[in-house]
């Protein structure tokens, strides 16, 4: 992965991913919809405390300072999942799993994303994974793949 460690660069999502509902860009939220244009997962950190902070917010949320986006590794565990057989949306085919992702970099660092590159069926809690982009235009979701 792309990261000041010096890992390997991240992988892009396949071309025919089927389609989702992108947010808005914010000035609030833009780094963390485009980082994966960099091969980056960049969460929000606090410049004073030091605390990551997700999803993005304007102020942090323990006392106040400004946050900045920082690249993280992009590696973290599976915290929990379901497998989803209904359809949602007719452009997106069951199964697929929606998971909450816990990040490595601090306890309790957690967002909701999709665990792709896998069976449905080989997803497990505390499966530790890797993030991948899916490519929308100037967004890329950030998924995890087993890692």
């Amino acid at each position: 992965m792309s990261t000041a460690e010096g890992q390997a660069p991240h992988h892009t999502a396949p071309p025919e991913v089927p389609p989702r509902m992108l947010p808005p860009l914010t000035d609030t939220n833009r780094a963390f919809w485009t980082g994966g244009a960099d091969g980056q997962l960049l969460i929000q950190r606090c410049v004073t405390c030091r605390r990551w902070v997700h999803p993005p917010q304007a102020t942090c949320p323990d006392d106040g300072g400004a946050l900045v986006a920082e690249p993280v590794s992009g590696l973290g565990t599976v915290f929990s999942f379901t497998i989803n057989r209904h359809v949602y949306n007719p452009a997106v085919p069951p199964p697929y799993v929606i998971a909450i992702v816990e990040l490595d970099e601090q306890a309790g660092l957690r967002f909701t994303t999709n665990i792709v590159n896998c069976a449905p069926e080989a997803v497990t809690m505390e499966m530790p994974v890797r993030v991948v982009f899916d490519q929308h235009g100037e967004v890329f979701v950030p998924v995890f793949e087993p890692a």
